[in-house]
C-alpha cells in the first residue's frame, strides 16, 4: 500500500487553493500523507499571448499530464473546463466535483457603469478578457465598448482593472470567490448565465489519475459527485462534439431536474476580426445523447 500520494497543481494562488482543498479531502478519505508539486504549464509561461492565438491545445494541462504519465505524480487537479474532453491515452478522470458558482462576474470602475441592462458599461470603454467565448457575448450585448485582451491569473487580472488599464473586466466568479477577494472599490455584477453563458464545467473540478493505478483510482473515486459529473457530461459532450478546447467560443448551461435535462447553449461567429451575431440553441429532454446531438445540429446549421 503506498503511504504517500503526490498532487500536482500549477502554481497560481487559485490552482493552489484547488489543489489544498483536494488535498485535505485525500488526506480524509485515505489517512495517508499527501504532498503537492508544483507544475508549470505553458499557459502559464506565455501570459501575453491570446488564447484563440495560441498553438495547440491543453496550455494549462499538458505539462501535468506528462507529470501523472511519467509517475512524478500521481494526481493532477485541473479546473474541468482547462481540461481537453478526450483524455491521453493512459490517462482518466477519476473524479469531477467541487462545483462553485458557474456565473461570470463583470467588474467596472465605478465611473464607466451605465444603466442595469445586460451588459452595463459605458460605450467607449475598454473592456478585459482573452476568451474567445466571452468575447462574443460581449460583442453582442454592448457593441459600443472596445474589448481589448487580458491575460494572468486572477488576482493579476484584478490588478489591471484597478491600475486603469481597464475599465472592466469579465472574469470567473468561482476564481474570486475560491480566493476570496477583496473587490469592495469596484462595481461588481454577476452577470446571469441565461443571458451570458459561462465556459463548459466552469466551477467544476476535475481530479486525473493513470488509468491503471487501481489504488489511487480507489482512493479518488470516493470524492466523485454524480450530479457535477452528469453536468460535466452534458457541457463537456457539446464541447467535444467540436473536437475542440477551451478556444472555442462556447458557453454551455445545464439544469437538471427530477425528470429531465435543460441545455442551453452559445457558439460565436467571427467574419475575420469582427464578431456576428452568435448562434444560440436550448434543448429538453431526457436522454443525453440526444440532447447533444441536436444542440450540436442546431448550432452548426
Amino acid at each position: 500500500m503506498r503511504g504517500h500520494i503526490v498532487i500536482g497543481s500549477r502554481g497560481s494562488d487559485l490552482a493552489l487553493y484547488q489543489a489544498h482543498l483536494i488535498q485535505s479531502h485525500l488526506a480524509a478519505v485515505s489517512k495517508r500523507d499527501i504532498s503537492i508539486k508544483i507544475i508549470k504549464t505553458a499557459g502559464d509561461r506565455i501570459d501575453s499571448t491570446p488564447f484563440d492565438q495560441m498553438e495547440g491545445k491543453g496550455f494549462f494541462t499538458k505539462e501535468l499530464e506528462d507529470s501523472l504519465l511519467s509517475g512524478e505524480i500521481d494526481v493532477a487537479v485541473h479546473s474541468l473546463k482547462d481540461l481537453m474532453t478526450t483524455q491521453p491515452a493512459g490517462l482518466k478522470l477519476g473524479a469531477v466535483g467541487f462545483r462553485v458558482d458557474r456565473r461570470e462576474l463583470l467588474m467596472i470602475c465605478r465611473d464607466f457603469r451605465a444603466g442595469d441592462g445586460a451588459f452595463p458599461v459605458k460605450a467607449g470603454a475598454v473592456v478585459g478578457t482573452s476568451a474567445a467565448r466571452r468575447k462574443a457575448q460581449v460583442a453582442a450585448l454592448n457593441p459600443n465598448v472596445q474589448i481589448v485582451d487580458l491575460r494572468g491569473n486572477v488576482p493579476t487580472r484584478i490588478k489591471r482593472l484597478r491600475e486603469g488599464k481597464y475599465d472592466a473586466i469579465v472574469i470567473a466568479a468561482a476564481g474570486v470567490e475560491r480566493l476570496k477577494l477583496d473587490v469592495s472599490e469596484l462595481e461588481v455584477i454577476y452577470l446571469d448565465p441565461e443571458t451570458f453563458l459561462p465556459a463548459p464545467a466552469q466551477g467544476i473540478l476535475g481530479i486525473q489519475i493513470r488509468s491503471d493505478d487501481r489504488e489511487i483510482e480507489s482512493i479518488v473515486s470516493q470524492l466523485n459527485d454524480p450530479r457535477a459529473e452528469l453536468e460535466a457530461r452534458l457541457e463537456r459532450g457539446l464541447l467535444a462534439m467540436f473536437d475542440s478546447g477551451c478556444s472555442l467560443p462556447l458557453g454551455v448551461l445545464t439544469e437538471i431536474s427530477e425528470n429531465s435535462y435543460r441545455l442551453k447553449a452559445v457558439l460565436g461567429v467571427r467574419n475575420g476580426t469582427e464578431w456576428l451575431t452568435p448562434r444560440r440553441i436550448e434543448v429538453t429532454g431526457t436522454d443525453v445523447e440526444q440532447i447533444l446531438a441536436e444542440a450540436y445540429r442546431g448550432l452548426t446549421n
